[in-house]
C-alpha cells in the first residue's frame, strides 16, 4: 500500500502536535515536515474557528499547490462549512469526531479528490443550496455553475490570447488579482489549467 504524503498545518503548536501523534504510527499516511511540503498529497489544517485568518491559510495553501484539504475544527456551523467549501476544502471533521481511524479515512478520500462532511452538516449545507437555488438564483435565471462578473471578464480574455499582464491592464487590475481570479475559477469548476477553464465555461455557456 503507497502511503499518502500528509501535511498537517495548525494555529498553534499543540493542536499540530496532538494531531501528529494520532496520526504518526499509521501505515496509511506518511508526514511530512515543513521542509518537505512540496511533497504533500493532501494537507490536514487543525483550527478552532473558521475565522478569516482559516480561510486566509486555507488559499495559502491552495495557492502553493496543496488543492486537497482537510479541515479539522473544534467548532464548525452552517456558515463556516460554506465558506470553508467555497475555498476548496474537501474533507470536514469535528475536533472531537477526529479519531485516528476517521481522519485516516477522510485523508485517504481527499487523496483520490472525494470530499467528506459530517452527515448532521451536510443535510444543512443540501438545505442552504436549495433555498439560495429556489429563492436568489432561479429569479435571475442563474445556477451555480455561474460565474461573478469579473470572472467572465478574465476568461473572454484569456480566450482571446491576452497575458495576465495584458489582462491586469486591459481591467485595470493588479497582476496578482488576475491569478487569484484564474486560481479560484480552476479551484472551483475543478478543471487543470486556463485552457481548461476556458474550454469548459465555453461548453457550458458561461462565456
Amino acid at each position: 500500500m503507497e502511503r499518502i504524503g500528509v501535511h498537517v498545518q495548525a494555529m498553534d503548536p499543540i493542536s499540530a502536535a496532538g494531531v501528529i501523534a494520532e496520526l504518526r504510527p499509521r501505515p496509511e499516511v506518511r508526514l511530512l515536515r515543513e521542509d518537505e511540503v512540496a511533497r504533500a498529497e493532501v494537507a490536514v489544517v487543525v483550527v478552532d474557528t473558521v475565522d478569516d485568518s482559516t480561510i486566509q491559510l486555507l488559499r495559502r495553501l491552495q495557492r502553493g499547490g496543496l488543492l486537497r484539504t482537510v479541515l479539522i475544527a473544534s467548532r464548525i456551523d452552517n456558515n463556516d462549512l460554506v465558506n470553508a467549501i467555497e475555498v476548496g476544502v474537501l474533507g470536514l471533521l469535528r475536533r472531537e469526531e477526529a479519531t485516528p481511524d476517521r481522519m485516516v479515512n477522510v485523508i485517504q478520500r481527499a487523496a483520490a479528490g472525494d470530499g467528506t462532511v459530517p452527515p448532521d452538516l451536510l443535510g444543512r449545507l443540501l438545505d442552504q443550496v436549495g433555498h439560495l437555488q429556489r429563492q436568489v438564483l432561479s429569479p435571475r435565471g442563474l445556477t451555480f455553475q455561474g460565474l461573478a462578473n469579473r470572472e467572465v471578464e478574465v476568461l473572454r480574455l484569456v480566450a482571446d490570447g491576452y497575458s495576465t499582464g495584458e489582462i491586469a491592464s486591459r481591467l485595470c487590475y493588479s497582476e496578482r488579482t488576475v491569478k487569484n481570479v484564474l486560481h479560484d475559477i480552476t479551484t472551483r469548476l475543478q478543471v487543470r489549467n486556463r485552457p481548461h477553464a476556458v474550454a469548459y465555461a465555453m461548453r457550458e455557456g458561461l462565456i
